[in-house]
């Protein structure tokens, strides 16, 4: 596994995600951008200004775009984005739709998580995790051409006591 170079706009918003992608390849040839937005609404209608800080009740949309700066195709590429602490992931928000999620950031799953869970009856019964649970965010990407860019999207809600941890 490779770190990649980022770089981060929104300053400690944006510094409060650092971002990895697996690669079967020796070199750093692919670059990871990453933005981070704050999504406010005016008559109906969505709009995205850069965060450099947020506020409680707040939606941050994290935007990654991974760019192969590389002379041939870069393989088993995986985009995976830590949900910093404080925040919740909001459910569907993710582009592309095909995603994994992980409740400790080592092993992943299929979008929506489930577990078993006892019943007051004793019997087991399978039951979705809440997204308030998710710690990470995977995207399995496959190859990226030289000369190409594929971007990853996901938006996170700022929990009401979160907001000091991820301003300083």
């Amino acid at each position: 596994m490779h770190r990649f170079r980022l770089f981060a706009c929104g300053a400690a918003v944006a510094a409060a995600v650092s971002l990895t992608a697996t690669v079967a390849r020796a070199d750093d040839s692919v670059t990871v951008q990453l933005t981070a937005n704050r999504v406010t609404k005016t008559q109906g209608r969505e709009s995205l200004a850069p965060a450099e800080q947020a506020r409680p009740g707040e939606t941050l949309e994290y935007r990654a775009v991974y760019h192969n700066d590389g002379a041939t195709e870069a393989k088993h590429l995986a985009a995976t984005l830590p949900i910093p602490r404080g925040t919740t992931y909001v459910a569907g928000s993710a582009s592309p739709s095909r995603l994994e999620a992980s409740l400790d950031g080592v092993r992943f799953a299929a979008v929506p998580l489930t577990r078993v869970v006892r019943g007051s009856d004793g019997r087991e019964v399978v039951r979705e995790v809440p997204v308030s649970e998710y710690r990470a965010l995977r995207w399995p990407l496959g190859s990226l051409a030289s000369r190409q860019s594929r971007a990853v999207i996901a938006r996170v809600r700022i929990e009401p006591t979160a907001v000091a941890a991820l301003t300083h």
